[in-house]
């Protein structure tokens, strides 16, 4: 079965988030390679809002196929191909990592907003 998750994030509630809470919101949701990865950026935000709403989509569809526990965001990692693609890597502690699902995900922003999709394909 196919399982679908999206999620919809608001950069500037990202944004302000990170001024507000600079080390300790970043460091409670994001993996060290996130964090690097966002941080070279031109405008860090919109990629930590990218990779927020990928997280939470993640979970939305990992909820859909029947997950009963939620996965720490740190345990959702998102990560780039040498191409840009990206991908996710569920961490050793999520439930059916490394399981029976295989995972898909598309990310697009503007400056304003970023929205994820996530596809979960699960044999069971």
């Amino acid at each position: 079965m196919i399982f679908i998750g999206t999620d919809i994030v608001e950069v500037g509630r990202i944004e302000a988030l990170i001024r507000r809470w600079p080390q300790r919101f970043v460091d409670r949701i994001y993996t060290g390679q996130e964090k690097a990865y966002c941080e070279r950026q031109a405008v860090p935000a919109i990629h930590y809002a990218g990779r927020f709403a990928a997280k939470e989509a993640t979970r939305k569809a990992l909820h859909a196929a029947g997950q009963q526990f939620t996965v720490p965001f740190k345990e959702i990692d998102i990560k780039r191909d040498h191409l840009g693609v990206p991908s996710i890597a569920l961490g050793s502690s999520a439930p059916g990592n490394p399981g029976p699902y295989r995972l898909a995900l598309s990310i697009s922003h503007t400056g304003q907003i970023a929205i994820a999709t996530v596809a979960l394909e699960s044999d069971g």
